[in-house]
């Protein structure tokens, strides 16, 4: 018999499978969510499990205080982190966390990944913030949970946690849906979108922008950001009022 999350938990896995066909993390690094906010749970990627050896049938369903709600397995261990950033940041349905090589190297590298081109601005018209370093304090108490309030209170609280961006000046509240993805020190990156597959989709997109960002360094080590009229034609013209890009 079909499940009454059944949609959910496809969703979930075809979102699961993307992160190894686009080479977004090895082995079992990285997991999705999937969030039905009416009926307040998420349907995720089993701890542990490799991609090639997953199943529909294996996404596991909770409850956004982590209680299972489906499912045989365990659920990721990010579970936690992923319950935070749904009761926290409005109009998200999909969160995805990867250890993807450029950006997990800027999240260890505890830096913010500063906008240097179009590419960027093209999906952000601020720096990829990075969360200050999570204390010894917080690991001991509820390690993952933790992590989901650092993520939050990083865009919404910063000066709460003293978050600052790359060139060390304190960060303003951000909004998340316009800045769908974050570096957590020392760890990796986390990212959202309305669904799954757009926080799937946000996070190649991180993928390249930190790769980008790193050889542009490499490059012209006296770069410059981008200017912001250059930055905020970009950003306007995909996600302004005035929006051309693409079809109607």
């Amino acid at each position: 018999m079909s499940s009454i999350y059944q949609t959910l938990k496809e969703e979930a896995f075809e979102a699961n499978m993307q992160i190894p066909q686009r080479g977004l993390a090895i082995y079992t690094w990285g997991n999705v969510s999937a969030f039905d906010k009416a009926k307040g749970v998420f349907a995720i990627k089993p701890s542990g499990v490799p991609y090639d050896k997953m199943k529909v049938d294996d996404m596991v369903v909770v409850d956004l205080d982590c209680n299972k709600v489906e499912g045989s397995l365990n659920p990721s261990s990010d579970t936690p982190t992923h319950a935070i950033l749904y009761k926290e940041f409005e109009n998200i349905g999909g969160v995805t966390h990867t250890h993807s090589p450029h950006a997990t190297a800027w999240a260890q590298a505890c830096r913010c990944i500063p906008l240097l081109g179009t590419t960027h601005a093209d999906h952000s018209a601020n720096q990829v913030v990075c969360t200050p370093m999570i204390t010894k304090e917080q690991v001991e108490s509820a390690y993952e949970k933790e992590t989901g309030i650092l993520i939050a209170d990083t865009f919404l609280r910063p000066e709460k946690v003293g978050a600052k961006g790359f060139d060390e000046t304190p960060l303003k509240p951000l909004i998340p849906s316009e800045n769908p993805m974050v570096l957590v020190a020392g760890h990796g990156p986390f990212t959202w979108g309305s669904n799954a597959d757009k926080s799937v989709y946000n996070a190649a997109v991180l993928e390249e922008v930190a790769r980008m960002a790193w050889m542009t360094m490499q490059i012209n080590p006296q770069w410059k950001p981008l200017p912001d009229y250059v930055l905020n034609k970009h950003y306007e013209r995909k996600h302004g009022p005035n929006a051309y890009y693409g079809q109607k």
